[in-house]
C-alpha cells in the first residue's frame, strides 16, 4: 500500500507512527499539507509530495501546519480533495473540523444526548456579558475558551461581566462553559483515547491547579477506567466522526462523567507513561484496516 503520513510538528509522535508503519511492513512517505499543490490542465490536479505517478492509499493525519485562515482553509481543502478521490484520510477532514471548532463539538454532543457541562456561545460581548450575570458570581465562575485552541491555553474564569475581554481578544467569539469545581480537594480530570471505536486508554490528569493538560504542567497518573467513563467516550467519539481522538472528560459530581472536549490531533506522550498500551500501533492498526478495506484511490495520468 502507498501510505502518507501528514505531519508538521510533534517529533514524539510522528516517530511513533513512523516506526509502528514500519512494524507493519509498509514505508511511509511524510509530508506536509503545506507541500501538496493543486495544478489544473492536465492529469491528476492534486499532486502530494512523495507520490509522482498515483495517489496514496492512505493518508495518516498527526497534525496540520498552523497558518493564516486561507492556508488553514487550503489544507482542509486538499484532505477533502483527496476522500473524494478515493483516498482513506484518518481522521477524516470532515471530523478535523467538528472537533477544533468547540461549538460544533457541542452541539454534536448535546444533540447525542450525552452529559456535558452548560455551553453557551455568542459574537457579542453585549450578548455575552448579559449571560454571565445571570448565571456567574464569585466563587462560581464560568470559563471561557477559545473557539479554536487546544492544550489549555488561552483559557480565562469569567466571573463578572467585566471579567470579559474586547470582542477583538476572543476574534468575535464567545465560548463559554459551566465551570466544574474541583472535588475532594483535587484539580483533576481524565482523557480517554478512543481508536476505532473503542476506548484503548485513559488517565487522571492532576494539576496545581484548574488547567490540569499535561502540556500546561499537569501530571499524567494511571488510571482504572471505569466502564461508563469508557462508553461515553466512545458515544463522545461517535457523535463526533472522528476515527481516533482524545476525549476529555469530568466527574459530574453524581458519580458520572460529562464530556469537556473532544481533540482529533490528541497528543499521547504523558497517557503513554501511565498505561501499558502501544497506543501508536493501535493508531496505525485501525488506520491500514480501513485503507485495506476502502476503495483504490484513481491513478495520476498525465
Amino acid at each position: 500500500m502507498r501510505i502518507g503520513l501528514a505531519a508538521d510538528n510533534g517529533t514524539w509522535h510522528k516517530n511513533r507512527l513512523l516506526a509502528a508503519l514500519r512494524a507493519s511492513g509498509i514505508e511511509p512517505v511524510l509530508f506536509s499539507l503545506a507541500d501538496v499543490a493543486v495544478m489544473t490542465g492536465g492529469g491528476e490536479p492534486l499532486r502530494v509530495p512523495g507520490f509522482p505517478d498515483a495517489l496514496p492509499d492512505g493518508v495518516l493525519m498527526r497534525t496540520i501546519a498552523g497558518g493564516t485562515f486561507e492556508a488553514t482553509t487550503m489544507r482542509l481543502g486538499v484532505l477533502h480533495a483527496l476522500v473524494a478521490a478515493g483516498v482513506t484520510v484518518w481522521n477524516a477532514p470532515t471530523a478535523i473540523e467538528r472537533s477544533v471548532d468547540k461549538a460544533a463539538t457541542s452541539l454534536l454532543i448535546d444533540r447525542a444526548g450525552l452529559p456535558t457541562p452548560a455551553t453557551w456561545v455568542f459574537s457579542k460581548r453585549e450578548a455575552a456579558a448579559t449571560l454571565v450575570a445571570a448565571e456567574a458570581r464569585p466563587g462560581a465562575p464560568l470559563v471561557l475558551k477559545p473557539l479554536f485552541g487546544s492544550q489549555g491555553e488561552g483559557l480565562a474564569l469569567i466571573e463578572r461581566p467585566e471579567d470579559l475581554p474586547d470582542e477583538e481578544a476572543v476574534a468575535r467569539v464567545y465560548y463559554l462553559q459551566r465551570y466544574v469545581p474541583r472535588r475532594d480537594g483535587l484539580w483533576r480530570d481524565y482523557r480517554v483515547f478512543v481508536c476505532d471505536g473503542r476506548a484503548i486508554a485513559g488517565m487522571i490528569r492532576e494539576g496545581d491547579g484548574w488547567i490540569t493538560n499535561v502540556h500546561r504542567g499537569g501530571r499524567p497518573l494511571p488510571w482504572a477506567m471505569p466502564r461508563a467513563a469508557a462508553e461515553l467516550a466512545e458515544a463522545a467519539a461517535a457523535a463526533v466522526g472522528v476515527d481516533y481522538s482524545g476525549v476529555d472528560l469530568v466527574e459530574d459530581g453524581q458519580g458520572g462523567f460529562s464530556v469537556l472536549e473532544v481533540n482529533s490531533m490528541p497528543a499521547w506522550s504523558g497517557l503513554q507513561t501511565v498505561c501499558e498500551t502501544d497506543i501508536a500501533a493501535a493508531v496505525v492498526r485501525g488506520f491500514l484496516a480501513a485503507t485495506r478495506s476502502a476503495s483504490r484511490p484513481r491513478l495520476v495520468v498525465a
